[in-house]
């Protein structure tokens, strides 16, 4: 009797390890087809990118800019005085 409960345990664990082994060689199929991101995806990544580069590169200036308006409202603050 458990020679018929092992066999059964050992066709299902077969069958079970053959359905997930499918399943991962369809989706690596998918995912080759589909090649990643799509062109649209492609797009609005090269976008965001660049607008992260144009504020990065305007912090500095930014920063000059701020610094600048302080030493005026320090300025205004001591002619106050």
């Amino acid at each position: 009797m458990s020679s018929v409960i092992i066999t059964i345990i050992t066709v299902g664990g077969s069958i079970l390890a053959l359905v997930i082994l499918g399943i991962i060689i369809i989706g690596s199929i998918r995912a080759a087809k589909i090649g990643g991101l799509s062109k649209n995806e492609k797009e609005t990544r090269t976008e965001e990118t660049r607008m992260i580069q144009d504020i990065y590169n305007a912090l500095p200036r930014m920063e000059e800019r701020i610094e600048a308006l302080e030493t005026i409202l320090i300025e205004r603050g001591h002619q106050n005085k």
